[in-house]
């Protein structure tokens, strides 16, 4: 296919997707390569649902999760937060420089040090809450 060709609808719509995807994969392969997580249980296994589950929450397909975005992830994961409970949790993870958190961001808050705010975010999109 062309590379100028225009697509629309679903075409369009998977086509950002996996070019979403391919970002969230090169930086999961900094994190495979990063010392600091080598020790980290299942490692290439939690990535792979961290970027299933970004990707399944990025509405606006720009690389971020808003807001929004991230209410929903709560909810559907079944821990719903407030919007102050939301504005803390990006402040934290993103520490006050954005107002979305993008894959990067994403990943330090799953496999890092989680403050009380973060404890109530379930590991690995499962269900599992920290405690």
């Amino acid at each position: 296919m062309p590379v100028n060709q225009k697509f629309q609808g679903g075409k369009a719509f998977g086509l950002l997707k996996a070019q979403q995807r391919e970002r969230c994969e090169e930086i999961n392969k900094e994190y495979m390569e990063d010392q600091k997580y080598r020790d980290e249980e299942d490692l290439p296994e939690k990535l792979d649902s961290f970027k299933n589950k970004y990707a399944e929450f990025d509405l606006n397909d720009q690389g971020e999760i808003d807001m929004m975005g991230m209410k929903r992830m709560m909810e559907k994961l079944g821990v719903p937060k407030t919007h102050l409970e939301m504005k803390k949790m990006i402040s934290e993870v993103t520490e006050g420089i954005s107002d979305s958190i993008n894959y990067r961001d994403f990943v330090k808050m799953m496999l890092g040090k989680r403050s009380a705010v973060l404890k109530l975010m379930p590991v690995g999109g499962v269900g599992r809450v920290v405690s």
